[in-house]
């Protein structure tokens, strides 16, 4: 998989659209410290440490979904299979989890049908929000048989 290119200039129009948890963690000191920590862990260069938070910011800026990040870090950077799994499971959990509902919400995971996975190029080089779309309200599921953990309601 090869990740788009795009300019400063659309990734900036792509970053003024998320929600403000993302943009905080796109540029946060405690994400690069994450990031380097990790990365340094797994033994990674320099020019790679930077090439991995570039893709992480990619994944927050909601241009690469985060299922395809580790096979991006073993394609796009290089690495090893085995270490690009293990860089990944630890940037999810601590970069990625932390704002898990927001990236649900850009990336339409566990909604039905799902639209898109990740901003097209062409959506960052429009300049109009925009539309949110909700899911449609679930519907409560009634046992068949009585709950036996449940108590009456008197």
């Amino acid at each position: 998989m090869s990740s788009p290119t795009y300019t400063k200039d659309q990734l900036w129009k792509l970053y003024d659209k998320l929600p403000a948890e993302l943009q905080e963690a796109v540029f946060s000191e405690e994400t690069a410290g994450y990031i380097g920590t990790v990365c340094e862990r797994y033994g990674l260069e320099e020019n790679k440490i930077s090439e991995v938070a570039k893709f992480v910011g990619r994944v927050l800026m909601g241009v690469l979904p985060p299922k395809s990040f580790q096979e991006v870090l073993a394609k796009e950077i290089g690495l090893k299979k085995d270490a690009a799994q293990q860089i990944s499971h630890e940037i999810n959990r601590f970069v990625f989890a932390p704002v898990k509902n927001h990236l649900n919400q850009i990336y339409h995971i566990g909604t039905e049908p799902p639209k898109k996975t990740a901003i097209p190029l062409e959506e960052a080089q429009e300049s109009k929000p925009e539309q949110e779309t909700t899911a449609p309200p679930k519907t409560e599921e009634k046992p068949t048989r009585p709950d036996a953990y449940r108590e009456p309601i008197e």
